[in-house]
C-alpha cells in the first residue's frame, strides 16, 4: 500500500463530511435583516401620532364578571355569587399562562343578563363602563350607593404558528396590541415569518384578512395594531423552515447514499493500491 493512501482517505473523508455540513446548513440560513422589528430610519428620536384604539363592545354570548359592592356586605353577595372561576380543563390561557374556565354573567341572544333581584339588564352595544354605570342605577333600588365594576371575561385572541407559545389568550383589560400579544406567546420562533403575519378578524358578519409586516414602523399606524376580541393571528414559516422541515424527510437517505459513495470509493481505493 501506497504511504498516501491513508491520507488520501482522510481527505476523501473529510469531503464527505463538508459535503454532509452543506446540505444541513443550506436549508438552515436566515437572515439578520428578516428578523428585525420595526425598522425605518437611523434617526435616534422620531415621533408618530397614536392612533384611535379599540374600543369593545359587550356582545351576545360574552361572560361579564359583575363586581359590586355597597355599604351592606351580606347584600353584595346575592349579586356578586356568579363570578366565579373553576380549574376544570380548557383551551383558555390568562396572561399569566394559568388555565382557568370563565364563570359569570353570560349575555343572552337578545343582549341581556339576568341579575338577581334586578331581572333583566340589556347590556348588549355597550362598553364594560357604561354597562357599569348601567347595573349600578337598577342596584340603587335594592343597596345604598352602589359600585359596580364590570369586566369582559371572554375578551381573548388566538396565536398560532411560528411562536413558542400557541395559545388562546384572555385579555383581562380588554386591550391589547398586535406586539403585546405576541409577547405573551413568547415571541416569535426563528422561524417566524416576521414580515407576513395573518390576523382573522370577524366582526359584523364578515370575516378579514389582513397581512401585517412587523419588520416595519408602518404597522404602528395599522388597524390591526390593536386587536379585536377573537382575533386570530398566524405566524407562517419562512421558507427556510419549509425546507429544513422538507430536507428532513430526503436527507437522512442522502446522507446515506455520500456515507456508502465514500466507503466505495475507500474500498476501491484500497485495493487499487494493492
Amino acid at each position: 500500500m501506497s504511504s498516501s493512501t491513508p491520507k488520501l482517505l482522510k481527505q476523501i473523508t473529510n469531503f464527505g463530511f463538508f459535503l454532509i455540513a452543506m446540505i444541513g446548513g443550506i436549508s438552515s440560513c436566515v437572515s439578520p435583516k428578516s428578523i428585525v422589528y420595526f425598522q425605518g430610519d437611523s434617526l435616534r428620536y422620531s415621533s408618530q401620532e397614536i392612533t384611535q384604539r379599540y374600543v369593545p363592545t359587550i356582545l351576545p354570548s360574552d361572560i361579564l364578571s359583575i363586581i359590586v359592592g355597597s355599604l351592606n356586605a351580606e347584600a353584595n353577595e346575592v349579586f356578586n355569587t356568579p363570578n366565579l372561576f373553576t380549574t376544570a380543563s380548557t383551551n383558555y390561557s390568562s396572561v399569566g399562562g394559568a388555565r382557568v374556565q370563565p364563570l359569570g354573567y353570560l349575555v343572552d341572544s337578545d343582549g341581556a343578563i339576568e341579575i338577581p333581584l334586578v331581572g333583566k339588564v340589556k347590556v348588549s352595544g355597550l362598553r364594560t363602563t357604561d354597562a357599569a354605570d348601567t347595573i349600578r342605577l337598577r342596584l340603587q333600588n335594592y343597596l345604598k350607593e352602589p359600585s359596580v365594576i364590570v369586566r369582559n371575561l371572554n375578551f381573548k385572541v388566538s396565536v398560532m404558528g411560528e411562536v413558542k407559545l400557541p395559545a388562546v389568550y384572555v385579555i383581562p383589560d380588554e386591550k391589547i396590541t398586535l406586539p403585546e400579544v405576541l409577547s405573551l406567546a413568547g415571541d416569535l420562533t426563528i422561524y417566524g415569518n416576521r414580515s407576513n403575519v395573518m390576523i382573522i378578524r370577524e366582526e359584523n358578519g364578515k370575516r378579514e384578512y389582513a397581512r401585517i409586516d412587523l419588520t416595519s414602523r408602518d404597522i404602528f399606524n395599522s388597524p390591526y395594531y390593536y386587536l379585536h376580541k377573537n382575533d386570530v393571528i398566524y405566524v407562517e414559516p419562512v421558507k427556510a423552515r419549509m425546507l429544513d422541515t422538507d430536507s428532513r424527510i430526503r436527507t437522512v437517505p442522502l446522507i446515506v447514499t455520500i456515507v456508502g459513495g465514500i466507503s466505495t470509493l475507500g474500498i476501491l481505493i484500497l485495493n487499487l493500491t494493492k
